[in-house]
């Protein structure tokens, strides 16, 4: 962060010096008191479980200058009546500060998958450009996406935000903080239903992220989404599409999916109106496993282009692009010879048949399928009917072997036997470790095993323990 002193502070959130104004906060801003380092601010954040307020000794004693706080402490302080919005207001100011010292652009991406993957594709194709901010993990969040502006100093070229939504005016929220220059919306699907209401909600909300673009910015909308491109009619400046129909200014053609999951295709960016013919072709050859990362490829290609990237680099960066976060169709080989493709951080309807096809290609006809699925969190009243239909999903597939983990997962089992599967090819269990239990009898080598599930069902830990038995992940995302 740059360098700020507690009376900066202070006037930035509303708050109250506790302390020597002139004391400087010089290092990171934490909301973990055992990441405090030498100069960093603490923000005394109060969850469910744990109050920061009661580590902001051990913060100071780690080194850090100044704490946020909701009330007076025995350590330096300034004191707000919000500790989150106060956040979020320091992440604000010192944004505009930035964009008035330099030539700093802001890129976020929203959408109901792909958002993290495309974050990171937005930070391989800009890092080389020059300095590049890129969110841990899924900072998405309120506190997230401010801990992600305030990573930012003067020497950021590049600023990339991801932003999550469960609701109306989350969006809002965060482009309030962080307006972007470029925009970019990936899909409008299921994930989240059951906080949204329903799908139009979903979309009302994602489009929020183009209200909130700042003066002059673009947004960046995926032309094979209807939803998604209906946007544009709110868009308070240029639009720049992507996907694969032929009216997409940013667009793939030539799409070929190998025996590994992976995509090749050719990318073509229009370079004039429609009605000309003026297009820039550039291959691209994907590491990353799974079609679906077509359209986050295609997302990212689009956003750096309008800040400026040639083609030909876009397209070259693409293809040595790697895969960075984990559990997400994260892919294993194992000396024994099973393949293990873990994509068990996020589950959605979408994600799930993108997931369940990926593993039907690269196992084709040689191989064995085996799906391991856990529950789809928050998808509301229809989340029987949703998992019912990824159990048909799976038979109709072929996949040929089904571990359904978890009560909450169990309308994929009743949907595959509805459909035909029959004997054991569909296996019902409770938890993560019968679903372990299960693997170590039933795992041979040749299999191709796909882990996936949202976060909070805890089948991520049964990836690990599948990636880890004799094996390492493959850099890059394959062998």
């Amino acid at each position: 962060m740059i360098a700020l002193t507690a009376a900066e502070v202070a006037a930035a959130t509303g708050g109250r010096v506790v302390a020597d104004p002139t004391v400087t906060v010089t290092g990171p801003v934490v909301v973990d008191s055992r990441l405090a380092g030498p100069g960093a601010l603490f923000v005394a954040l109060a969850g469910e479980h744990v109050d920061g307020h009661d580590y902001a000794d051990v913060a100071v004693g780690r080194g850090a200058h100044l704490v946020l706080a909701e009330r007076e402490l025995d350590v330096p302080c300034v004191v707000v009546d919000d500790v989150q919005r106060a956040l979020g207001e320091l992440a604000r100011e010192v944004l505009v500060r930035l964009r008035a010292a330099g030539d700093l652009r802001v890129v976020a991406v929203t959408g109901s998958v792909g958002k993290t993957t495309t974050k990171d594709l937005l930070g391989q194709l800009l890092g080389a450009e020059g300095a590049t901010v890129v969110p841990r993990g899924s900072f998405n969040n309120e506190i997230g996406l401010p801990l992600t502006v305030l990573e930012a100093d003067e020497s950021t070229r590049f600023l990339v935000l991801e932003m999550g939504a469960s609701g109306a005016g989350h969006l809002t929220y965060l482009t309030r903080i962080a307006p972007p220059d470029v925009a970019v919306v990936l899909t409008v699907g299921a994930a989240h239903l059951g906080e949204f209401g329903g799908i139009e909600a979903v979309a009302a909300a994602k489009a929020e992220i183009v209200a909130g673009l700042a003066p002059g910015g673009t947004a960046v909308l995926n032309a094979d989404d209807l939803r998604v491109v209906a946007m544009r009619e709110g868009a308070p400046g240029d639009v720049v599409t992507f996907g694969t129909i032929p009216t997409a200014d940013v667009r793939a053609q030539d799409i070929r999916i190998s025996r590994q999951g992976t995509v090749s295709f050719v990318l073509r960016v229009r370079q004039g109106s429609p009605t000309e013919a003026d297009e820039v072709l550039a291959p691209v050859d994907l590491q990353l496993v799974g079609e679906h990362h077509l359209t986050n490829a295609l997302a990212a290609a689009a956003a750096t282009l309008r800040l400026g990237l040639d083609p030909q680099a876009v397209a070259s960066r693409l293809t040595a692009a790697r895969a960075l976060s984990p559990h997400r169709m994260q892919v294993t080989e194992r000396p024994d010879g099973i393949t293990v493709i873990d994509d068990s951080y996020n589950a959605n309807p979408d994600s799930m048949r993108a997931a369940l096809k990926a593993l039907a290609v690269m196992a084709g006809r040689e191989r064995r399928s085996v799906a391991v699925l856990g529950e789809m969190l928050e998808l509301g009243p229809d989340s029987r009917t949703a998992h019912d239909e990824i159990g048909r999903l799976v038979v109709r597939l072929n996949i040929k072997q089904l571990v359904v983990v978890g009560d909450g997962a169990g309308g994929i089992h009743d949907g595959a036997t509805q459909e035909g599967s029959w004997g054991d090819e569909s296996v019902f269990v409770s938890d993560v470790r019968a679903a372990s239990a299960v693997l170590a009898d039933e795992l041979r080598p040749g299999d191709v095993v796909l882990v996936k599930a949202s976060n909070g069902s805890g089948l991520w830990r049964l990836g690990d323990e599948l990636a880890e038995q004799g094996s390492a992940a493959v850099e890059g995302g394959r062998a």
